[in-house]
């Protein structure tokens, strides 16, 4: 009876990898066979921390749409993110379930219906006027982020590791404005432990995507993963719930996030949950934090190493400014040099280079002139994107000058293919 199960299961084992080669609706589109029979090298790729760069070589050997997995196809070309994510008459390409895993109550996976609600109920708290409300909240955080530059270097003579500083100051700043007090990261010159299990717990998801993806074997490759590390997640939910009811209990009006979606939610008869609250706040810590430290390292580190550059920004602030209470969140704005360095900066150092793939709708759509059938996931990395030779000259170099549209180097740059933020209903709400 064992025999007879084991030769059953590898007869469909071997039915599966040929219908996939040969009869799949998928088959006609480029790419390794391994990855085509198989989420096990894509998986691979995506837990290894190399999943941009792979998939960047698979797109240069093999075109503008490559198929990475059986039901799973990657698009690198200029139109492929409004066509894909861009506003659509028979509605938006859902989420793929896959990577949603803890995000149907919030902003980032949440049905459509639900995501137009919440976009709503935050939007308040990102508008110009909240911003500005928010400013003096900001502002004390950056004081206190300089102090400790200075405190921690000698006054310049020791080497400081500014990437661990920016995120202490960003945490501290959403920390702030989700949950209504900082982290004490600044303070105390060291990750809270909510903060340290934050980044574990990212760290993690990839684990528990790419196992949902592995149908069978998927439990077999999460045994892989410590007891330890699978629990992180709950804990997680755990201490935002937490932090979500100290600032309930403070029941304190403050322009902060939480403040403007209560108050909005009252105002539009729009009710929120309390795990809508605890899970929007969780991925504004997120989405708001760590990706932000990442873009100023970056911008530090390319200013740092172009010294012409930096004196072109030096130029910049010293002639639009006479005094520091001039800097605020609309003068800066109007800077165009430092635009370019941050568009420069997020080119080359996405903050999210990953997929954030897209579940093709009832009906099959076209993208980049291609039918892609219902039910196929489809990926767009930012990084290949704007790592491809094709869409911008010297494609691995610093040279915020391309973004100011008078460098003849970078006349035949594709920047429409330039969308860090995203595009369509679900573009990201704190992109200005």
């Amino acid at each position: 009876m064992g025999k007879q199960f084991l030769a059953h299961a590898e007869l469909l084992q071997v039915c599966a990898l040929v219908y996939q080669l040969f009869f799949s609706p998928l088959r006609r589109f480029p790419g390794p066979k391994l990855w085509a029979i198989s989420y096990i090298p894509y998986a691979r790729s995506f837990t290894s921390g190399h999943g941009h760069k792979d998939v960047l070589e698979l797109h240069k050997k093999y075109g503008p749409i490559i198929r990475v997995g059986p039901n799973h196809l990657s698009v690198d070309h200029p139109d492929g993110m409004q066509d894909l994510r861009g506003h659509r008459k028979s509605g938006e390409h859902g989420k793929d379930a896959h990577n949603s895993l803890v995000n149907r109550h919030n902003i980032i996976g949440a049905n459509r219906e639900d995501h137009q609600r919440f976009r709503r109920l935050l939007a308040h708290g990102f508008s110009a006027q909240s911003m500005l409300a928010q400013q003096p909240i900001i502002k004390s955080y950056i004081d206190k982020l300089f102090i400790r530059f200075h405190q921690a270097s000698s006054g310049g003579q020791k080497p400081v590791d500014v990437e661990k500083w920016f995120n202490f100051a960003t945490f501290d700043i959403v920390g702030d404005l989700a949950f209504g007090e900082p982290f004490g990261c600044l303070e105390d010159a060291t990750y809270h432990p909510w903060v340290d299990l934050i980044f574990q717990s990212m760290k993690n998801m990839t684990f528990l995507i790419s196992s949902r993806r592995l149908s069978w074997i998927g439990p077999l490759f999460m045994m892989t993963v410590p007891r330890s590390l699978r629990t992180k997640l709950a804990e997680n939910q755990e201490l935002s719930r937490q932090k979500v009811r100290k600032r309930l209990d403070l029941g304190t009006e403050r322009p902060d996030f939480m403040d403007a979606m209560l108050r909005k939610s009252e105002a539009l008869d729009m009710p929120i949950s309390f795990e809508e609250l605890t899970s929007n706040s969780f991925i504004l810590i997120i989405a708001g934090s760590e990706t932000t430290a990442t873009l100023m390292s970056a911008a530090t580190y390319f200013l740092a190493t172009h010294p012409e550059c930096l004196a072109k920004l030096n130029d910049e602030v010293r002639s639009a400014f006479l005094s520091e209470e001039q800097i605020d969140m609309l003068s800066v704005g109007e800077l165009k040099y430092l635009s370019a360095v941050l568009d420069e900066s997020l080119r080359l150092y996405p903050p999210a280079p990953g997929p954030a793939p897209r579940m093709i709708s009832q009906g099959g759509d076209t993208i980049v002139g291609e039918f892609i059938p219902e039910g196929t996931s489809v990926d767009i990395w930012h990084w290949v994107l704007y790592h491809d030779p094709d869409h911008f000259a010297m494609v691995d170099e610093f040279h915020p000058e391309r973004w100011l549209g008078d460098d003849p180097r970078f006349s035949r740059d594709v920047k429409n293919v330039f969308q860090p933020f995203s595009v369509g209903p679900r573009s990201c709400i704190g992109k200005k």
